[in-house]
């Protein structure tokens, strides 16, 4: 079973860093998720992709522990975020760098 080994990325409802900063090493589901005829909900009968998710500091100590334990694995790297204005107000100033547009 391979794993995966990644940075999250923060979720659309989140204005903070917390929780994106940690690697994250979790496995790649073996079997297709399938609907429940009686619930409509989805299950799965893997139990390594659905419940194991594996926090690290580094990506180092995550690639550590996948060949300590003979896990095969595989590791994104992060995207590079672009930076967003300092203050409400950069977005007017007069020598601005972007165009102005509405």
């Amino acid at each position: 079973m391979l794993a995966r080994i990644y940075k999250p990325a923060k979720t659309a409802m989140q204005s903070g860093e917390a929780r994106s900063r940690d690697w994250l090493l979790e496995f790649e589901p073996e079997q297709a998720r399938v609907v429940e005829p009686m619930m409509g909900w989805t299950s799965s009968g893997d139990m390594l992709a659905s419940q194991v998710r594996l926090f690290f500091d580094t990506r180092e100590e995550a690639v550590a522990y996948a060949e300590r334990n003979g896990i095969p694995y595989q590791v994104f790297e992060p995207h590079s975020r672009r930076p967003m204005p300092k203050a409400y107000g950069d977005n007017f100033k007069f020598n601005r760098k972007g165009l102005w547009t509405h």
